[in-house]
């Protein structure tokens, strides 16, 4: 009796595959055929049945709305991204406008400040830039050793972290900063091993794991270039 059945589904299929091939192979028939088109009914967990005739203009329809989403999905991205470009070469032009270090340092800051945040640091690995007296720079000296359990247990594998600080942390890395409830942190350079860029915020919920980082690998990316103006890396 099992055989029966399998050998029957085994029929059905391949008579499912010799229809299929006949009117790939004979797209006339509908033409041909086109009352008996009307006629066949589809059916429809709703209305129990619908012609083959509407039950290709909702299939149409469905993929209409499908595409219509997916364009406005990429319009949203495109007005993301250009949002993000336009906001990005701004601040690439007030920083390289900067006369000094700290004059460039004061413009990060203060466009950190005009987006609602408490502010915007660096602080840059010791071992990889002259840091030390007579250079004036020595408050964002940071060694990588001293670092290096933080970076483990925040940033893990990841070149980014978005989210909160114990204070212990805070305390090491902005010993000035008060109130700081979360951070946006991104390794500095092409391989993470200049520095850390540091974005702060009062509000806990400003920053979260699950937000995108493109400004944040951008600016890393940049930053170091125009630090070099002012400082000798080694």
């Amino acid at each position: 009796m099992k055989n029966a059945e399998q050998q029957q589904e085994s029929l059905a299929e391949l008579d499912d595959r010799a229809v299929c091939r006949y009117l790939l192979r004979h797209p006339e028939f509908f033409i041909r055929n086109a009352r008996l088109v009307e006629q066949i009914q589809i059916p429809h967990p709703v209305r129990g049945s619908v012609s083959l005739v509407e039950w290709h203009m909702a299939r149409a329809r469905n993929q209409i709305r499908t595409l219509e989403g997916d364009m406005s999905l990429l319009m949203e991205q495109a007005s993301i991204n250009e949002a993000l470009f336009s906001s990005l070469l701004k601040l690439q032009l007030r920083l390289a406008a900067a006369q000094s270090l700290q004059d460039m340092l004061n413009r990060l800051h203060r466009w950190a400040r005009e987006l609602g945040l408490a502010g915007a640091h660096l602080r840059l690995f010791a071992e990889r830039w002259r840091l030390g007296a007579p250079s004036g720079f020595t408050q964002l000296a940071l060694h990588r050793q001293t670092f290096e359990p933080l970076r483990i247990q925040r940033f893990g594998n990841a070149r980014h972290y978005l989210g909160p600080l114990h204070g212990p942390e805070l305390l090491l890395l902005l010993p000035q900063a008060k109130a700081i409830r979360s951070v946006a942190m991104s390794l500095l350079g092409a391989h993470g091993d200049l520095g850390v860029l540091i974005f702060t915020s009062r509000d806990p919920q400003h920053y979260q794991p699950e937000q995108g980082t493109q400004l944040l690998e951008q600016l890393a990316q940049m930053l170091p270039t125009l630090l070099e103006r002012w400082i000798e890396r080694q």
